[in-house]
């Protein structure tokens, strides 16, 4: 693998970039204090813009490393974050990364998730040179799988009672897409 870092990405409807700290205000509004968007993950819903402020700074602290991978998901019409996509771990061992996301209420079943998903899928096979990505839901959560359906990513099982999120312990659905698949 050779890390890149978070380079900014165009699809036609969504510019994915660095998340700067002048995104608090819409990254609160648009989707981190909605408990519904919040049920499956695992932080909180946040209370104010400055906490929202807070996990900006340590998400854009981390841009200095190159095997750092976190994108605002910007609607190109809206020009403000809607959601954000990253990879949560990664192993360059066998060159796999995990892949997390989540996206404001408002922009649910529009597809713009699938579209922001394949285009990060896209880039870290062809530029990173990853060779597995993988991604998680809570079984609770069909429409998160349904995404990675729609980005070629295939069912791998369910681990029973291996993973936590502000549902508590819960079953967790695997899915992966291989280079080679694409």
């Amino acid at each position: 693998m050779k890390h890149l870092g978070t380079k900014e990405i165009e699809t036609p409807r969504l510019c994915l970039r660095r998340f700067t700290l002048d995104d608090a205000q819409a990254m609160y509004v648009n989707w981190a204090r909605d408990e519904a968007v919040t049920q499956y993950l695992t932080w909180p819903p946040h209370s104010s813009p400055e906490v929202s402020r807070m996990v900006l700074q340590s998400w854009t602290e981390g841009y200095g490393k190159t095997d750092n991978y976190h994108w605002a998901i910007v609607l190109k019409e809206l020009a403000q974050p809607i959601g954000s996509i990253g990879v949560v771990s990664h192993d360059d061992r066998v060159e796999k990364a995990e892949i997390g996301y989540c996206i404001g209420r408002r922009w649910w079943h529009m597809g713009i998730m699938p579209e922001a998903l394949n285009a990060v899928i896209n880039y870290l096979f062809c530029e990173v040179g990853v060779r597995r990505i993988e991604a998680r839901h809570d079984i609770r959560n069909p429409n998160s799988g349904a995404v990675m359906r729609k980005c070629g990513m295939k069912y791998e099982g369910t681990q029973r009672q291996s993973d936590w999120n502000n549902q508590g312990i819960c079953d967790a659905s695997w899915y992966a897409v291989l280079a080679s698949e694409r």
